[in-house]
């Protein structure tokens, strides 16, 4: 069941039209005990839910990584997660949080965090998978410190469209565009994903920098976990108007900007202003 509704506003000569979008809602988490929404799948005891289950930490040292996984699948909603990242010098590590189901042909809604050298900013990795295809990167700069304090990752998932937000900032939208043979993520249900691993390949400069083992044990923290299911979606102009900041001033890397990658053209949904 869905509906929609515009809210009229007239700002001097101007008339601002808010299109609210509703899917239908259904609360389905108060507050978080990662005991029952979640499963420490591996790591060796360096994935560990502390206390009554309000916090959950995941540790990466020269041995291990670690991970988890939500005890239950969902189709459409919004997922909310409070993240507290890696501290100081976290090069070649990565955070990944993310959505995906599984099989060859899966989907996948994905956050990855590439740590760096300390004082460096973090660098937020974004993708889009839908039938096993996936090449739809885009990466940006965090704006603040995500080692120094918890902030709140959120994904919304609609059969409509996927919105990143960080701390209620929009940083990207996927549209649906199967009309023009855009593959999108609608039919199979995800469970939420973590782990914390090494990746000094790639990850830092493109494997330029190492892990600095001397560091270790490197640690994530997540609390706050909220699952909406259905979905919901508050679209207007001022979040618009953040979206665009965010790729104006904090972008720096976007598939549909990379014509090396596509010698033959770009994937069609590039071709759709305000699209990806």
């Amino acid at each position: 069941m869905t509906s929609s509704s515009c809210l009229y506003t007239r700002t001097t000569s101007l008339l601002l039209i808010f299109c609210i979008q509703l899917f239908l809602i259904v609360y389905a988490a108060g507050n978080t005990n990662f005991y029952n929404d979640f499963d420490i799948t591996w790591g060796g005891g360096r994935g560990k839910i502390i206390g009554a289950g309000d916090i959950l930490t995941l540790s990466l040292d020269r041995v291990s990584g670690s991970g988890f996984q939500s005890k239950k699948e969902y189709l459409f909603g919004r997922i909310d997660m409070q993240l507290k990242l890696v501290p100081g010098n976290s090069a070649g590590t990565v955070t990944a949080y993310y959505l995906s189901s599984q099989g060859a042909n899966h989907d996948e809604i994905d956050f990855e965090f590439l740590g760096n050298v300390s004082g460096e900013p973090y660098t937020l990795h974004t993708n889009v998978y839908a039938q096993g295809k996936g090449d739809r990167e885009q990466q940006f700069r965090m704006w603040f410190d995500p080692t120094s304090n918890f902030h709140t990752y959120s994904i919304i998932w609609t059969p409509q469209t996927i919105v990143f937000l960080v701390d209620e900032t929009p940083i990207r939208e996927f549209k649906n565009m199967e009309a023009i043979g855009v593959p999108f993520p609608k039919h199979q249900p995800m469970r939420l994903y973590s782990s914390l691993w090494n990746a000094d390949e790639w990850a830092t400069r493109g494997g330029l920098v190492k892990t600095d083992w001397t560091k270790a044990p490197f640690t994530a923290s997540y609390r706050n976990f909220n699952v909406k299911t259905g979905a919901l979606l508050q679209w207007g102009m001022t979040h618009s108007q953040k979206l665009k900041w965010v790729k104006d001033n904090h972008m720096i890397y976007n598939y549909c900007n990379d014509a090396k990658r596509f010698p033959q053209g770009f994937p069609p949904e590039c071709r759709v202003t305000g699209s990806h």
